[in-house]
């Protein structure tokens, strides 16, 4: 609220200068300012109560980058300011390694690109890194873009709810997804990645130095159901459970510093996404 009383009063400033000097418009779109949205209960064609939620859609960004993309860490620093600005429930970003600029390591150096990266810098046809989707919708955004992108998937609804938990099982992990139809049906794919934070592996930068003191965050690690997911149908009204269990971790990675990221999507993008610590 401060923000946007700040906001308003500068605007008022200019107006009044108007007679002696000239104000800088600044793009409403290209503005940090969320507003945290309310639930409300929608009412059916017949006017009645219908008891379900209307509920913002969780943007996710798939940041496709590398360790040798001189660039990248410019557009990990546009997702800091956006993750500090909307934190990490409204808003979910990943890293994904790939593509000719992505470094899978040596006997000496860490590599964090992987050939399912590789499968999805290829699957979208991308030409340069740092390059991204915003909840899969309006195709291929170079990073300066990623602000207004943002800004503009944040104002809209979800279909659906996702509620997901994921639980360490004896060096193993489980995971639930439970979802519940509040806008229409959905048709499409369940997805669900695993993400590690906190990775210190060479970068390089962009005065072309490589800083080996580099830390990596959402890095996207394997996907738990395939490439592309499970097929999805969720009614309005209706939920659905489930149940993802024994899938073996990586004992290179960090299990405290796993995140789950879960999201369904379709020809239209991400509906819908949710993320969760492991425990």
């Amino acid at each position: 609220m401060k923000k946007l009383f700040y906001l308003r009063y500068i605007m008022a400033l200019c107006m009044a200068g108007l007679m002696v000097t000239a104000c800088d418009n600044i793009d409403e779109a290209d503005r940090l300012i969320y507003v945290e949205p309310e639930s409300v209960d929608p009412v059916d064609d017949n006017g009645g109560d219908d008891g379900l939620e209307m509920v913002r859609r969780v943007v996710l960004l798939e940041d496709f980058t590398g360790q040798r993309c001189i660039n990248c860490p410019l557009g990990t620093e546009i997702i800091e300011q956006l993750q500090e600005e909307y934190g990490d429930t409204a808003f979910i970003a990943v890293g994904i390694h790939s593509g000719p600029l992505g470094f899978k390591g040596n006997v000496r150096t860490l590599g964090l690109a992987t050939d399912l990266g590789d499968e999805y810098y290829n699957h979208w046809g991308f030409e340069y890194q740092p390059i991204g989707l915003v909840n899969r919708q309006g195709g291929a955004l170079n990073y300066t873009d990623w602000i207004r992108a943002v800004n503009t998937a944040l104002t809209q609804t979800a279909s659906l709810t996702l509620d997901v938990t994921a639980t360490l099982n004896g060096g193993k992990l489980d995971i639930t997804v439970d979802s519940r139809g509040v806008n229409g049906d959905t048709q499409g794919k369940l997805q669900l990645w695993i993400v590690e934070d906190g990775i210190t592996a060479m970068q390089l930068m962009p005065d072309g130095d490589a800083n080996a003191d580099y830390v990596h965050n959402h890095v996207l690690r394997a996907a738990v159901n395939g490439a592309w997911g499970d097929d999805f149908s969720l009614a309005e009204g209706a939920t659905d459970s489930r149940n993802y269990t024994g899938f073996a971790l990586d004992e290179a990675w960090n299990v405290q510093r796993l995140r789950v990221v879960a999201f369904v999507y379709n020809d239209d993008g991400v509906q819908q996404a949710a993320v969760v610590g492991v425990e």
